[in-house]
């Protein structure tokens, strides 16, 4: 344990450890502390990012968006190719189809995303205007966000080691997911 002096009485005091930050302490015990601190910050990044999206397209001219709508609209964007709901929710990892089937309807009202029946397939296509607002949020996104990235010291190429990394750690959970349904 690592003693402080005290400034007043020259006596030293033990210094206080807080312990792993964790948003539940009861789950950061034995071999678990680790891995609980990797899901707080999970968690935090999560929601940060998913408050920046809501945000960003807020600065780029979109109100009212759901950070959901902003991912559904940029991945409808994607490789300017047209997509089903079904490949939206895949790419995204979405479970719950239907939250992206509503999104997708509230941005068919706002002419930024268009449909088209091929046979019993609905496809869904970015619009001008939502390829326009598309355009504004990656220039928000640049002046806003990927400047400050460089404060971090990343290498060339670290960032994308970090994100492989995060989605082998999502595989990790999906699998974990599904071992817990089959008990």
């Amino acid at each position: 344990m690592t003693k402080k002096v005290s400034e007043h009485s020259g006596a030293e005091a033990p210094k206080r450890k807080v312990g792993p930050i964790v948003s539940s302490a009861h789950l950061a015990s034995g071999r678990s502390t680790e891995l609980s601190e990797l899901e707080f910050g999970l968690i935090v990044a999560g929601n940060a990012f998913n408050r920046w999206m809501v945000r960003c397209a807020g600065a780029a001219g979109m109100p009212d968006m759901s950070f959901l709508d902003v991912l559904v609209l940029h991945s409808t964007n994607h490789r300017s190719r047209a997509k089903k709901s079904a490949d939206i929710c895949l790419v995204l990892n979405i479970e719950d189809s239907h939250t992206v089937t509503y999104s997708l309807k509230k941005l068919i009202k706002q002419g930024l995303v268009q449909s088209e029946k091929r046979g019993k397939e609905t496809f869904y296509s970015i619009t001008d205007k939502g390829a326009e607002h598309c355009r504004n949020y990656s220039e928000v996104r640049e002046n806003c966000l990927v400047d400050s990235l460089k404060t971090l010291g990343f290498a060339s190429g670290e960032l994308g080691d970090i994100a492989a990394l995060l989605r082998s750690i999502s595989g990790l959970y999906d699998q974990a997911a599904r071992s817990a349904a089959s008990l």
